[in-house]
Order: C-alpha cells, then structure tokens, then sequence
C-alpha cells in the first residue's frame, strides 16, 4: 500500500495536478462542435497528444486521466499515450465509471454505474499503463435533496470501486460532486457537500479502503450558479477549508479540486486563495478539465497544424493552475 501513497503523491505534490481529458466521445464531440471542428477519432486524438507532448506537461502536469478510447490509442511518435504521458513525467490514469444513470426511487437523481465487471477493466489498464483511476457521483442541491438515498448509495458504489482499484494496484480518484447549478446559497453548498464527503468516507472505511492512496476531488464550495448570493474568493475559501478539516479523515494524502464550471481564471483564482490559508496537511491542488483546456482548445480550432500555439496556450494555463496550487498566482501573473 506504500506505493499506492507513492503514486498518489507523485501525482499531487511539487507544484503539479491533474489534467482531466477523459471526456467520453459524446462530450468531446460537443466540445469539438462548439468550435467548429469535426469530431473523427483522429481530431480527438490529434488535440489531447498536442497538450501531452506540451512543456507545461513537464512542469505543472502530474497525471492524467484518459477515457477508454484514449488510453487504448498510439500517439504519432508510435508511443502508446501511457508512453507518452509517463515519458514527461506524469502518471497515466484512467476514467472506469460508466455514467450516471437516474436513481431507481428518486427519479430527479443520479447513480453513477460500472461496477459490473470492474474487476477485469482494472486488470486490463493497468496492463495497458494505467496508475490511477476516476469514479464520479454527482449530486444536486434543492430543498429536498441530495436525498439521503442518494448519498449512501454513491458513497457505497464508490467505496466498492476504490476497493476493487486498489485490489488491482492503481489509486482511486474518489469524486463526488456536489454540483453548482441552483439558487442555492455557499452556506447550503456546505452543508450539503460535508454531508456528503462524511458518508463517502464512512463507506471507504468499512469497505477497508486504504486512505492514503487515494485522492479525493471535490467541489470548492460556491454559491449555486443562478444563486444571488455571491461572495468573494477568500470566502470560498474559508468555508472550503472548512467543510474539508470536517470531513476528510487526515490520512488522505491530497485533494484535487474539479472545476465544476468556473471559469479559467475563477478556476484559478480560488484555488490560488485556498493554498494561501492552507493551514491542513493535505496538498491542495487541481484536477481540471475545460479549466485547463479551453483556451487551448479555442485557439487550436482555428487552425488545428499550429501545434506550437496550442501548446504555448495550454503551457501558460498549466502554469497560472501549477502557481494558484502554491498559492503564488496574481491577477497580475495571468496578464504577463
């Protein structure tokens, strides 16, 4: 189990995160049309290799989570993606969920699924390079939920995951999301995601889940996105940090924040505000998706040959996520 803390360290620590690029074909295809780009398996492959092969990869980058397509692929230098990932220094990693499905009973809800066959998936990428994995729950905020069903049934499914991923020699990613779309207010945000993260680790404790290899990612906690109670950075932080000193047990080595549909620097900004109060033993860095990609992915639409720009676009975000983990972003860093 040492060396699952090793991988798990190696992924979070020295100034480097997560790169999320496990989006399943449906959602880069919708990506890929947001900028007018045609959604060929090559065109995929072609933009994901582009940031991997990066400098920023090098520096700010220590995993990466891939989606089944992905890790199965060969990159244009004939190494295989884990080849190419592992070769600048980051962990290749794996996304194992199937998607979250409408939760028998409470039909507003969801229940993330893939626990049929896990076992022999696992043993499949782990010979195909994969370190680490990724299992995601979601959960909405209202007056009435997440409802206790769904939050005992998500944190047993990923209890049950992280068991299965560790009896195969990989981290586990435990993710559970409490989602931002709402009115609601950041005091609810918090309550409800303690509650949550409470109950996944009570699950991951009775399932004999070894704490200190895994990484949690979480949600910051943000007022709802249709809410009108906004507050400032430092104050997400505040109850951030808060809501994690309650309810994280202090054997998990590190949290890798989601975005959650922040904006790039927001992404930034608040991470950066979280590390400069950081007063737990938990590395607080990221694990982002479109916060790490969309500009790069923008920039990359217009004229998909420019690989040096692209990189050049995703090394400098790399780099404002890799300072913000640090605590040693500015606004005034981001513009240079």
């Amino acid at each position: 189990m040492s060396e699952l803390n090793n991988i798990a360290l190696k992924i979070l620590s020295n100034g480097k995160g997560i790169l999320a690029a496990d989006e399943s074909t449906g959602t880069m295809t919708k990506r890929l049309k947001a900028v007018n780009v045609e959604s060929t398996q090559e065109n995929r492959l072609l933009f994901r290799e582009t940031l991997f092969s990066s400098e920023g990869m090098k520096k700010c980058i220590g995993g990466v989570i891939l989606y089944d397509e992905t890790i199965k692929q060969n990159s244009i230098s004939k190494k295989t993606i884990p080849e190419l990932i592992s070769s600048s220094g980051a962990v290749p990693g794996i996304k194992v969920d199937t998607g979250a499905k409408i939760l028998a009973s409470s039909p507003n809800e969801k229940i993330t699924e893939g626990l049929d066959g896990l076992r022999e998936r696992l043993k499949e990428y782990y010979k195909l390079g994969a370190r680490f994995t990724k299992w995601r729950a979601v959960y909405i905020i209202s007056n009435d939920y997440p409802s206790k069903l769904s939050i005992y049934a998500n944190a047993h499914a990923l209890a049950r995951y992280s068991a299965l991923v560790q009896e195969n020699g990989m981290v586990p990613i435990v993710e559970p999301e409490v989602l931002m779309d709402g009115e609601h207010s950041a005091e609810e945000c918090f309550n409800k995601t303690s509650e949550v993260i409470k109950k996944c680790y009570e699950e991951l404790i009775k399932h004999k889940v070894d704490l200190k290899g895994t990484i949690l990612k979480p949600n910051m906690i943000l007022p709802g996105s249709s809410s009108k109670n906004n507050i400032d950075s430092k104050k997400i932080a505040e109850l951030t940090l808060k809501c994690l000193k309650g309810s994280v047990p202090s054997e998990v080595p590190g949290i890798a924040f989601l975005s959650g549909g922040q904006s790039e620097q927001e992404a930034a900004k608040n991470l950066n505000s979280i590390n400069l109060i950081n007063d737990t033993n938990f590395i607080m860095t990221y694990s982002y998706g479109r916060a790490l990609q969309q500009s790069a992915l923008k920039f990359w639409s217009k004229d998909i040959k420019n690989i040096k720009g692209t990189q050049d676009t995703f090394n400098h975000r790399a780099k404002m996520c890799s300072l913000a983990s640090q605590g040693k972003w500015s606004e005034d860093i981001e513009k240079k």
